[in-house]
């Protein structure tokens, strides 16, 4: 790997950094007051990311996306997660899984999601199937031309905003080394379908005013023709998505992890105690070298596995391996940032708390941390236990 950025790299970098100053950060603090972002903001802030050719970064230019490599997505997701996913989930990414579209669906979906003039969201968590995503018990069955889904999703990030869902449903089973599976089909199905019922899920203490909601689904009829990729093969169509997801959290970390630095850095600077300014004393200046030691590790391993995606190379356990570091290195920056702080780095005014709050999920969705450390382990032990 080349660890010299592009001159174009360094000019998207730039761009998206000016872009979260002008058009995101101002609006953080009262989104997350309000819980809630309006939809004037929301489409205040489509329309600037569209006009500034941020939109729809990681689709291929084929589709009219930015076609951009896993390299520079990584290092626009750094600089987008300065700022809570409430707002910069508005600087869209399409579904990847959405190249999977066909027919009549490229420009029903595919292309809609890349102008931005739809939105999609991705529903696979049921409350029985998290972590176990095998265990999912929504099921699909065939109909003459139609399928009909009954079932339930929770935790579904965005849905209220989504024109329609990536619904995966049971279509069948089978055997395998003895164990019963689940053979999984992806749905496209659009809100205000009969049958599919949304609704608001738990309030969250993370990125408030990005909510999760609950689906439900009532002998929901969906034609055959609203099937995403092959039936029975879902899992291919959401593994890819998933595993490249992973590489992207990571950049998220390191961005919020970046913010925390900058922020404690410069408290640490201005804050005097004991007539010095408290950066000066070893137990804050300590914490700062060891923050700025462990967020320089967490790049570096997220920047080269999203250069072995590009390569090609990449596997399920590298990607794993980028999401656990950089999730529990912000765990840690974000937990020291606080201590830096002291009791203003638990107040609402300021960002600091914000960050601490929005730290913690990091290390449970797209797969927790001890799902990545199994995925791990066992990609390190499969040459030796065949």
């Amino acid at each position: 790997m080349n660890f010299q950025l592009t001159q174009e790299q360094e000019m998207l970098v730039e761009a998206v950094r000016s872009f979260v100053a002008k058009e995101l950060l101002p609006h953080e603090e009262a989104v997350d007051r309000a819980d809630a972002v309006s939809p004037e903001l929301a489409a205040h802030i489509r329309g600037k990311a569209i006009a500034a050719g941020f939109y729809a970064f990681n689709m291929p230019e084929e589709v009219g996306g930015g076609g951009l490599d896993y390299l520079s997505q990584a290092l626009i997701e750094r600089e987008l997660s300065k700022v809570s996913w409430a707002l910069h989930v508005f600087v869209a990414r399409p579904s990847k899984i959405l190249m999977a579209c066909k027919d009549e669906q490229i420009n029903d979906y595919l292309l809609p999601c890349v102008q931005g003039e739809k939105t999609d969201c991705f529903a696979l968590t049921e409350p029985g199937a998290g972590s176990d995503a095998n265990a999912i018990k929504t099921r699909a069955v065939r109909q003459g031309d139609d399928f009909v889904i009954n079932g339930s999703k929770h935790f579904i990030s965005h849905a209220g905003h989504a024109d329609f869902a990536i619904v995966f449903a049971v279509t069948d089973t089978y055997e395998h080394n003895g164990r019963k599976r689940n053979a999984v089909t992806a749905f496209l199905v659009d809100r205000g379908t009969p049958g599919m019922t949304i609704r608001r899920g738990p309030k969250c203490v993370s990125n408030r005013g990005y909510h999760t909601y609950e689906l439900f689904f009532d002998d929901c009829r969906v034609p055959a023709s609203k099937v995403l990729g092959e039936v029975d093969k879902g899992w291919e169509v959401a593994n890819a998505w998933l595993t490249a997801g992973r590489v992207m959290v990571a950049a998220n970390c390191v961005g919020q992890a970046q913010r925390a630095l900058d922020l404690s850095l410069q408290w640490a600077a201005d804050r005097k105690q004991f007539g010095q300014a408290i950066g000066s004393y070893q137990g804050v200046s300590f914490k700062l070298a060891d923050m700025a030691t462990q967020i320089r590790a967490a790049e570096m391993l997220t920047l080269h596995t999203a250069w072995k995606m590009d390569q090609g190379s990449m596997t399920d356990g590298e990607a794993g391996m980028a999401k656990l570091f950089a999730s529990e290195v912000l765990g840690k920056v974000a937990d020291e940032a606080v201590q830096i702080f002291g009791g203003m780095g638990l107040m609402d005014e300021g960002p600091v708390e914000r960050i601490w709050r929005n730290a913690r999920i990091e290390r449970i969705w797209e797969g927790t941390s001890e799902i990545q450390r199994h995925i791990i382990a066992r990609e390190l032990l499969r040459p030796l236990l065949r």
